[in-house]
């Protein structure tokens, strides 16, 4: 078959045909796929110049990336597509996505070095294109995140902020800066993400003109700041931010607000946003409930975490994005805890399935092996309250070998603390406080799991018999509860406290303690506390002869008795009850279709006398992420 020798013009013509059919078939209902291929891969028959030719090649890595599954040719043609573009120059468009895309394929299939050294070497060739540089910065910034490299992201996105600054790009400094104040907040740099959201906060106050990027940006500044008081166990000096947040996110999602689009569409060095509003709904939602856990407000944060997952249902039917998993999974982490608190464990270990199922659905695990730590903690807890010493001993011990993160650390290590108490094994409950206390005198900042430490000890000293230290330690934990209004904190301490004035004789004390110890245990509502201080009040009334109430009294604890068995013979008939026994690797899959017998019912003691036997509540003392 003979050449045909073609003009320029009609090369043009069968260039620009051929690329209108491609993108004919791509865009058909249903897509034709196949046919979209072929007719970019007919394109280099034609021998096109360079610019065409990378061009073709990248749009073939986008269509194979997009709607196949063949990653290696995808590959293939995003590295011929670099390495004709790289060299050439004004084609800023094709090289920078292509270095952009490929750095996404080397991310999903795990290589993330490789997917580094190619975003650092756009970067480098980036800097007199200031879009396309602060972009990568970003992508770039984020993989050394996800890697736990947060010195390196911070390096990148302070070089970012500089980069918007020389480009008179006030909106995306700020981006930066506030990226940034993120990542310091997760290395526990309280000081210098303080400085970094103070310079942040007065620039999105006076330099800023735009009142829509005004209101994104000051949703995005006050997520952090609500976080970052959070992470300090500040309850209450929280309150007027999230009270702020919750109206900005109401103002943004009004009908008449502007798209997105509109919004972020006019000047190209505009066009970053940190996460579209209906994400950002979701996320005022996830802090909320944080904040509703961590106060003892428990029924609030069912009732947002309820709606919360409503809406993140809905968006995953309109495209399923990961974050919304992360999110997910968060919201599941948070119920959890509130479940156990309020003794609905049955309910707990079913929603600790459910999120290892949203984690397994993520492809390549990477939502598992972020989270796994987390939910060994969480079935920790739950084993621990349904009286599994041994698996929740071995399930803290895995989430604190698995765990960077220094609040999970603490927060598996206290309950250990709990366990050793209860088992009576003296030698590790002292190596363990020992430990927590080396580690935190001077570098720890959260009031929520300090005040954690301190109840712990005072329980310690309870059991020793200890009385004056007991009070000593007890009362530190409540003027830190009580500053930030850490109400389950509050009621924990009362009622031991209660316990520790009964034991040395001081009614009258002790009634002082525990009547506003099932105030607020009623209103959050905590039935071990409850447990608890109905046992302790019997005991009051017994000695003051007030035969009515310690009726009363004794018909309370039954009924909060007879709660938790009833509770703990459906947890062990569940069969994702089995994941207590998952120790490492992936969870198993369970399904309650079918029980398993073999698993003992434990003994759960209830004595009637609140000095024979003192019922603790599990404690979980504050959020651990």
């Amino acid at each position: 078959m003979s050449v045909v020798s073609t003009t320029p013009a009609s090369q043009d013509a069968c260039y620009i045909s051929l690329l209108g059919l491609a993108e004919y078939f791509r865009t058909s209902q249903p897509p034709n796929i196949k046919k979209c291929i072929q007719c970019l891969q007919a394109l280099f028959t034609f021998q096109p110049p360079s610019k065409v030719e990378a061009r073709t090649h990248l749009q073939m890595g986008q269509v194979l990336m997009a709607y196949t599954c063949n990653i290696d040719l995808a590959r293939r043609h995003l590295e011929q597509a670099w390495s004709i573009a790289e060299p050439l120059m004004n084609f800023d468009d094709v090289k920078f996505d292509t270095a952009s895309l490929l750095a996404q394929l080397h991310l999903q299939t795990e290589q993330s070095s490789h997917a580094k050294a190619m975003l650092r070497r756009a970067v480098e060739l980036s800097q007199n294109n200031v879009y396309w540089h602060c972009k990568l910065l970003l992508q770039l910034s984020q993989i050394h995140a996800s890697d736990r490299e947060y010195s390196l992201a911070s390096d990148l996105l302070a070089v970012g902020a500089e980069s918007a600054e020389e480009a008179g790009a006030t909106y995306l400094k700020v981006l930066f800066l506030l990226s940034r104040a993120m990542i310091l907040m997760i290395e526990r740099k309280t000081n210098d993400v303080l400085a970094l959201l103070n310079s942040a906060g007065q620039i999105i106050d006076n330099n800023i003109p735009n009142p829509h990027q005004k209101e994104y940006l000051k949703v995005f500044f006050l997520v952090l700041q609500v976080c970052y008081y959070l992470a300090l166990g500040q309850v209450k000096t929280v309150k007027p931010s999230l009270k702020q947040l919750q109206m900005s996110i109401q103002t943004i999602m009004a009908p008449n607000w502007p798209s997105d689009e509109s919004i972020f569409g006019g000047n190209q060095l505009e066009m970053f946003v940190w996460l579209p509003k209906e994400q950002l709904y979701v996320l005022v939602y996830l802090v909320t409930v944080s904040h509703s856990m961590m106060a003892g407000y428990m029924d609030k944060a069912q009732k947002y975490t309820e709606k919360a997952l409503t809406q993140i249902e809905k968006l995953k039917q309109q495209e399923d994005k990961s974050i919304l998993s992360v999110f997910k999974v968060i919201l599941l982490e948070h119920i959890v805890m509130c479940r156990m608190v309020m003794g609905n464990r049955e309910l707990a270990i079913r929603e600790i399935a459910a999120a290892r199922d949203v984690c397994l659905a993520v492809p390549h695990r990477n939502l598992l092996k972020r989270h796994s730590a987390q939910l060994h903690c969480l079935i920790g807890l739950y084993s621990m309250s349904t009286s599994f010493f041994e698996h929740a001993e071995r399930q803290f011990l895995v989430c604190v070998n698995e765990t960077t993160e220094r609040d999970l650390k603490l927060f598996a290590n206290l309950n250990l603390a709990i366990i050793y108490l209860r088992t009576k094994r003296e030698a590790d409950l002292k190596q363990i406080l020992d430990a927590v206390s080396t580690e935190n005198t001077h570098t720890y900042s959260s009031q929520a799991l300090m005040g954690g430490f301190y109840y712990v000890q005072g329980l310690h000293a309870f059991h020793k018999s200890s009385f004056h230290e007991a009070k000593r330690f007890l009362r530190e934990t409540l003027k830190m509860a009580n500053a930030e209004d850490l109400n389950r904190l509050t009621s924990c301490s009362l009622v031991l406290l209660s316990h520790v004035f009964l034991s040395i004789g001081n009614s009258k004390e002790s009634m002082n303690m525990v009547t506003p110890a099932m105030q607020l245990a009623s209103k959050i509502p905590d039935i071990h506390v409850q447990l608890w201080g109905s046992a302790i009040l019997k005991d009051l009334h017994r000695m003051s002869k007030d035969a009515q109430h310690e009726k009363e009294a004794y018909a309370n604890h039954v009924k909060y008795s007879e709660n938790l068995i009833a509770d703990q013979r459906k947890c062990v008939q569940s069969a994702h009850h089995e994941l207590i026994n998952w120790f490492q690797g992936n969870p198993p899959v369970t399904s309650n279709s079918s029980l398993n017998p073999a698993v003992a019912v434990p003994t759960t003691e209830t004595s009637t006398s609140a000095l024979q036997q003192p019922q603790q509540p599990t404690a979980q003392f504050g959020q651990f992420y």
